[in-house]
């Protein structure tokens, strides 16, 4: 199992890209490959050790690798990016791992 965490930081207006990228990556789960789809805004936190200066975060599993190099070449994966990363997420992280 392989799992995919992408991180976006948005461009101002945050809250206006906050919620243009929230609608943005609904149509993700519907790319075949992908299990157990999550996404959200990030949860303001007083602890130190939590960094909630995000705007949007998503994270999916993969069965396989196969699966998540199919994600990565899907057309709605490839609209997603040409939409919303470099216009509205000024920054994105990625995060891979698997068990």
């Amino acid at each position: 199992m392989i799992t995919h965490v992408v991180v976006f930081w948005t461009d101002k207006p945050v809250e206006e890209n906050r919620a243009k990228l929230l609608e943005g990556v609904k149509p993700l789960a519907d790319i075949p490959s992908l299990k157990n789809f999550r996404y959200g805004a990030a949860v303001p936190n007083t602890r130190a050790t939590v960094d909630d200066s995000f705007a949007v975060a998503i994270s999916m599993d993969f069965e396989t690798q196969a699966d998540a190099d199919a994600y990565q070449v899907h057309p709605l994966h490839k609209e997603f990016l040409k939409n919303y990363v470099g216009s509205v997420a000024k920054r994105v992280t990625i995060y891979d791992f698997g068990a």
